[in-house]
């Protein structure tokens, strides 16, 4: 790792207007690669379902996106070797990306002022964190956020777009008529394989950290973060896991975090396919129509609501009973390592903690 002097020093040397910033540039790491030696992905290919279940197994992890009725699968096994990839579905220029030292799979807009940008891997790391750039001006983002932090944008947030990490056996279900992301990239990667053997054990300590975690969650533990408005709330995975569906509600809104099994870790054994079951979360608002939904876990391993018997599955959908069709709306939430989520909202509330 380049000291976080030598990373100033390297940025200085870029075209990224370093007199606008909201950071101390010494915070920035350099992890290793330089500025494009983990290539993003900027002219994506897509293959259908079947000719993926080639080469993608079924209990594989994939960012699922859906946009404006069209969804697409972006596999982890791919990602993980380029973190980022410039795309476009039904007319809107997305960002999809992937920190596997964070586990931060975050789907961003990429029109900012009227401009569509392309972004890259700048090299920099924060808070063990991807940093972004975009090509046009060398701004620096942080990923985790969608913050520009160094340069012109500074000032400018990329909008979030709602999406999961499910498995590909789950996206299948869900999105029939779903394209997923080719392993045709233009480069020559081991994909399948996990460059990160055993980096997702719960007893590690994350890569690049400065140290001085918050002492609430061991580091290392993921959780699901939920952010509406300004207020943010987690909910570990150590809780998740047990109780599957959750009931809650943050800023007023009445939401339901849902934790199925289904999906493999990405970031445990060498082949990801072998790696052990972490399950597939999913974060909704409760109110369909004007009804407020309260949801509990069947020993048949079913979500249903209590108010019309109605099966959903992880991506909020009704797959049978009198609601059979309709669509939960979506929540801004995420998996991520607990260190990640409370480095950057550290005033976050903590679902069942004392505090």
């Amino acid at each position: 790792m380049i000291s976080g002097a030598a990373a100033q020093k390297n940025v200085q040397e870029w075209k990224t207007n370093t007199d606008k910033k909201i950071i101390n540039l010494g915070e920035l790491k350099a992890g290793g690669p330089p500025k494009d030696g983990i290539p993003s992905i900027d002219n994506p290919k897509f293959v259908s379902q079947p000719e993926a279940a080639e080469w993608l197994k079924g209990r594989e992890p994939v960012i699922a996106l859906e946009v404006n009725g069209r969804a697409r699968a972006y596999p982890l096994q791919i990602l993980i070797w380029h973190e980022i990839v410039s795309d476009r579905m039904g007319g809107k220029p997305v960002l999809v990306t992937f920190c596997p030292l964070c586990y931060s799979a975050i789907v961003f807009e990429r029109t900012v002022e009227g401009k569509t940008l392309e972004f890259g891997v700048s090299g920099f790391l924060r808070h063990s964190d991807l940093v972004m750039f975009d090509r046009k001006t060398e701004t620096l983002w942080q990923q985790f956020t969608g913050k520009a932090i160094v340069g012109d944008y500074v000032g400018t947030t990329l909008k979030q777009l709602p999406s999961q990490i499910i498995s590909f056996e789950q996206f299948r279900t869900s999105y029939p008529d779903g394209e997923v992301l080719s392993r045709q990239t233009g480069y020559s990667r081991r994909y399948g394989t996990n460059p990160y053997t055993g980096y997702d054990d719960i007893n590690n300590t994350p890569l690049f950290s400065s140290g001085g975690e918050d002492a609430r969650l061991p580091p290392m533990e993921k959780v699901v973060g939920v952010k509406i408005g300004d207020k943010t709330k987690t909910y570990p995975y150590s809780v998740t896991k047990k109780q599957h569906v959750i009931n809650d509600e943050l800023e007023d809104t009445a939401i339901v975090v849902f934790h199925l099994e289904g999906a493999r870790s990405a970031l445990d054994a060498r082949q990801i396919s072998d790696s052990r079951e972490d399950g597939s979360t999913g974060v909704f608002r409760r109110k369909v129509g004007e009804r407020v939904l309260t949801f509990e876990y069947r020993s048949s391993k079913t979500i249903t609501d209590k108010q019309t018997g109605s099966t959903w599955n992880v991506t909020g959908k009704a797959v049978a009973g009198k609601l059979k069709g309709k669509h939960l709306q979506p929540v801004t939430a995420g998996d991520y390592f607990a260190f990640a989520w409370l480095v950057f909202w550290p005033d976050t509330e903590i679902y069942g903690s004392k505090e």
